[in-house]
């Protein structure tokens, strides 16, 4: 390897190293910077011509199997033999990436070995492509009479993608922006051309691209270069010599005249006005993305242009009550070789695309002639100060993602880090000259012919019609199939089944053991304080770069149970309608110039060792600069005091847009809603979850939104505000520099002492409630304060746990299963609850792996699924994009089983140990430090115990858990399934449909 340049980013706190490496040529750039968790990644540049998802196919096959480790599927068996803090695989339009990140150097080692051979030197076995990309197989692969399907994990994936219409649209618009050469096809898949794709063309297609002189190599973190690049050149490079990769993308030849088109997609079962369901928006083609400070400026343009309330395209479009909100993929969008920018609205009636046509134009004019406010420009600019300091855990996963596009076009990814440079470039430009961005915008938009203008309407049997061109598909297939074929397909699906259920040797793999893992954790010092009303506020005194991070809690356990359903509406909206003398406009400016945010979220915290107490309280949270924290203080003390509730007009943007965002949601959460509904009956937190994060939550904001007079629903919120903006019940919490900590103290002083505290004593609505204090131990010699939070949990004693199984019938071609299981009952004690919760944690990783990605992925074709154990002691079965669902539900009964006769090895243990510690052990911000005491009342010392609980897991207890709480008949479960119609299901009586 040759260094090329080493340059230092003192904003950022690192040095980046580019070298190239002499035989093959292949780039590497290496980020140096005081972070443990460690990052690689190498990524080629795929350009594919033809919508058979040959690079996403080929992304999930090379992971099945290499040279050095011809096991099957050495990725999802890492994920068990290692600490790993992040694995995963992306294609995007134009490159596929592979990174992996984790805090141990001897894992590093050995998922970088992995992730090398997978890359260069895959087996690419028929079966697996025939297991990942598609196949056909007979419905019943035992039995020849059952008619032959197609089946396939990527095929199924890209089904379930295409049910969600935002996605519809957004691949569209790409398509038709850049149509000449690789952004013109469907590089994920189009599920239509899948079956397209052979065996033979996959191999070729790793022949062209997977090679290092395609390739970029990134490594970012504290553990030495050197040992990366040495293993890096003696595992792979030394064996390859450099080629001319033929994959750069051509300009887009620019358009002499505007283009128009329509597309269609599927109905919006959730639609507030049916008659509403059509997207418009009008696409403009900017600048190549290599020339980084243009991009840089577009970016802030795109932003002053359509983010928040004082933007013009939010004035002229979301409040103009034609649709409900932003056109998918609005804004800058800078993941192509040339960038562009969209703007439009989805929710609108067909005729009124002209009329979002006109207000474009009108709005692109007015731009022209006024600019922008001087504050808007310094509130953007402030926001990039906030994201340059704020300490994230997964800082080189976001550093790797936010260079991947630029350097894959030969861009230069240094050039990209320096944003401090760019930003007093900026401002130098803006100074120099008072038009320039005026000037950018007419240059842009105004006299830009490369202007696509996108319509899309639902059909009324979309997802009916598209069923219809697959089974017409399949038939010419079929058709075309000699006996001899149809044998031989036969006959390889048994072999495919056979493989999959084939025990598996995975000694080959590198492994981490249990002894590599720390024994005993950091302990955390933290300090709470009682304020003159008696408010507990906990200090965590961390490293935070100059920023101040602010949490409250608010209990709600005075709130009268006809306002619960509203809650969730109520936190959306506390901190967008203005407050005190600022109306919502002045608020969000104010907002945006002084804070890196505020926000407001409903939360259900469970008791960790009794199923049935909870706590049920709203989170308010918000970061901003030190400077800026009285500013930030009295905006918390406004809204607290002063919340403006008469913007009726813009309470019924609000609302639509909530209601969209939530229906848009759907598709990508089908499992996490249908696990919410699956477990609604099983505790008393159950119903509250599902009221504030369910189906239900989705169907309440649907008929809000329908409303022709939302007053009552408007009327409701300053009720709310009543019992729960006040210091009746609250906590707070502070995450600060040391130096910074007593000022900050000072201001939660005043800010508490500013609100309202309620002139009688409010009752709660359901009298159980149980007072229990989180013990802040000391610590060492150091004597803490030894103040306690008391939370005020609530319980219902009359509770009964009932079996529910509910069908959400959606126009998906894809199922979304969840089923969950009641586990530990309250009578056992809280120190052998938690003890049985922590067997459990470990059995839900074990079935995962040994058992359920196998049947449920690889078997069944279901894009994911697996088990989890909730906080709430509820254990999970789940599965996503899945082609079954009855099937599946009787899968997690075979899971039981397989538990429950122990047919897993000490080693299957370990591993599963592995993964449950790689999630404990998971890096913590300095600004989320202290908040599982803060929020759950968990101390150290409890982690620490658990911790021990863990280690000693062994086989008996897994078996007994498994008998004792998950076999059937011994504890209440719940099913849900969202997706089509089923004639199984409707035949049974048992499902309530919905």
């Amino acid at each position: 390897f040759l260094s090329m340049q080493v340059t230092a980013v003192p904003e950022l706190f690192l040095t980046a190293v580019k070298l190239s490496h002499d035989g093959t040529g292949a780039r590497y750039l290496h980020v140096a910077r005081e972070d443990s968790n460690n990052l690689f990644r190498w990524k080629f540049r795929t350009t594919p011509m033809d919508s058979t998802g040959v690079p996403h196919i080929l992304e999930h096959t090379v992971l099945c199997g290499s040279q050095k480790y011809p096991c099957r599927d050495p990725f999802f068996k890492m994920l068990n033999r290692s600490l790993s803090t992040f694995m995963n695989a992306f294609t995007a339009s134009d490159y596929t990436l592979y990174p992996f990140s984790t805090q141990n150097p001897k894992d590093f080692q050995n998922l970088l070995s992995v992730y090398l051979d997978a890359a260069f030197f895959p087996c690419l076995r028929q079966l697996d492509f025939w297991q990942e990309g598609w196949r056909l197989e007979h419905e019943n692969p035992t039995d020849p009479q059952t008619p032959l399907v197609f089946k396939g994990v990527v095929f199924n994936e890209m089904k379930g993608a295409f049910v969600n219409n935002e996605r519809i649209f957004a691949q569209h618009l790409q398509n038709k922006i850049l149509p000449d050469h690789t952004y013109g096809v469907v590089s994920g898949g189009d599920p239509l051309c899948i079956p397209d794709l052979t065996w033979e063309q996959l191999k070729q297609f790793h022949a062209t691209h997977y090679h290092p002189s395609n390739s970029r190599f990134f490594t970012y973190g504290n553990f030495p270069l050197e040992q990366h690049l040495k293993q890096i050149h003696e595992e792979a490079l030394i064996k390859f010599k450099r080629i001319e990769s033929n994959t750069d993308i051509p300009k887009q030849k620019l358009w002499e005249k505007p283009r128009e088109h329509s597309v269609t997609c599927g109905l919006d079962s959730f639609a507030a006005d049916p008659s509403k369901q059509t997207t418009i928006s009008v696409s403009y083609l900017l600048t190549d993305i290599t020339d980084t400070f243009e991009t840089f400026t577009l970016s802030l343009l795109s932003s002053l242009l359509v983010d928040g309330p004082n933007s013009p395209f939010y004035k002229a479009l979301i409040e103009s009550g034609v649709g409900t909100d932003f056109s998918p993929d609005v804004g800058f969008n800078g993941s192509t070789r040339e960038a562009y920018f969209s703007v439009g609205l989805q929710g609108i009636a067909e005729r009124d695309i002209d009329t979002v046509k006109q207000i474009i134009a009108k709005t692109v004019d007015e731009v022209i002639a006024k600019g922008f406010e001087e504050d808007r420009i310094e509130a953007l600019l402030h926001k990039i100060e906030i994201q340059l300091k704020h300490q994230s855990t997964s800082f080189g996963l976001a550093l790797t993602s936010y260079i991947a596009s630029c350097w894959n076009q030969d861009g230069d990814p240094v050039e990209l880090l320096k944003i401090a440079d760019k930003v007093s470039r900026f401002r130098q430009c803006l100074k120099e000259n008072p038009t320039f961005l005026q000037e950018k915008v007419k240059m842009y938009f105004k006299d830009n012919p490369h202007r696509l203008t996108l319509s899309m309407s639902p059909e009324e049997d979309y997802h009916g019609k598209q069923a219809k061109m697959e089974v017409e598909k399949l038939g010419k297939k079929v058709n075309a199939l000699s006996e001899e074929e149809k044998t031989q397909i036969f006959e390889k699906g048994l072999e495919l089944i056979a493989l999959q259920s084939k025990p598996q040797d995975t000694s080959c793999l590198p492994a981490l053991k249990v002894s590599d893992i720390e024994p005993k954790i950091p302990f955390t010092v933290l300090e709470t304080t009682l304020t003159a009303d008696e408010v507990p506020v906990q200090y965590c005194a961390q490293p935070t770069n100059g920023v101040v991070y602010f949490r409250a809690f608010s209990s709600l356990n005075t709130l009268p149970e006809e306002l619960k359903p509203y809650v969730p509406l109520f936190c959306n909206v506390i901190t967008k309608m203005g407050c005190g003398a600022l109306d919502y406009r002045e608020q969000a400016q104010k907002i945006e110039l002084k804070t890196g945010g505020m926000s407001v979220s409903p939360h259900i915290i469970p008791d960790d060792s009794h199923l049935d107490v909870y706590e049920q309280g709203v989170l308010f949270s918000s970061l901003c600069l030190d400077r800026n924290l009285p500013d930030m203080m009295h905006l918390w003390s406004e809204i607290f005091n002063n919340p403006r509730f008469e913007e009726e007009e813009y309470f019924r943007v609000l609302v639509k847009k909530t209601a969209q965002e939530l229906s848009n949601g759907i598709p990508d959460c089908g499992h996490l809603y249908a696990s919410v509904r699956a477990s609604k009956n099983l505790t008393p937190s159950g119903e509250l979850q599902e009221l504030f994060s369910g189906m239900d939550q989705v169907k309440l904001m649907k008929r809000i939104a329908e409303m022709s007079d939302i007053k009552p629903i408007l009327r409701k919120l300053p009720r709310i505000k009543k019992y729960l903006l006040n210091s009746d019940n609250i906590r707070c919490s502070v995450n600060a520099a040391p130096e910074q900590i007593p000022e900050a103290s000072k201001e939660v002083e005043t800010f508490i002492k500013g609100i309202a505290r309620s002139k009688k004593e409010r009752k709660p609505v359901r009298p159980h409630v149980i007072e229990k204090s989180s013990e802040v131990k000391p610590v060492g010699s150091e004597v803490l304060t030894g103040l306690q939070i008391t939370r005020k949990l609530v319980n219902d004693p009359t509770f009964k746990p009932c079996p529910m199984k509910t069908h959400f019938v959606l126009p998906f071609p894809v199922n979304y299963v969840g089923e969950c299981i009641r586990t530990v009952p309250s009578k056992v004690g809280s120190r052998t609850s938690r003890k049985v919760l922590d067997v459990l944690r470990v059995l839900a990783r074990l079935m995962t792996a040994k058992f359920l990605h196998r049947e449920i992925r690889e078997k069944g074709g279901a894009y994911g699924g697996g088990a989890k154990l909730g906080y709430n002691g509820i254990f999970t079965f789940y599965s996503y994009r899945d082609p079954n669902s009855l099937a599946t539900l009787k899968t997690f009964e075979k899971a039981v089983e397989w538990a429950k006769s122990g047919e897993f090895t000490q080693q299957d243990i370990n591993e599963a140990k592995l993964a449950v510690f790689g999630a404990v052990d998971a890096p913590i911000a300095p600004s989320d430090k202290g908040m599982d005491h803060f929020l759950y009342g968990i101390s150290d010392e409890r982690k620490q115990s658990h911790r021990e609980q863990l280690f000693a897991v062994n086989s008996a207890n897994l078996v007994d858990v498994s008998n004792k709480y998950l076999a059937a008949g011994k504890s209440t479960r719940g099913q849900a399934v969202l997706g089509p119609e089923n004639t199984d299901i409707t035949k049974d009586p048992s499902w309530v449909k919905r």
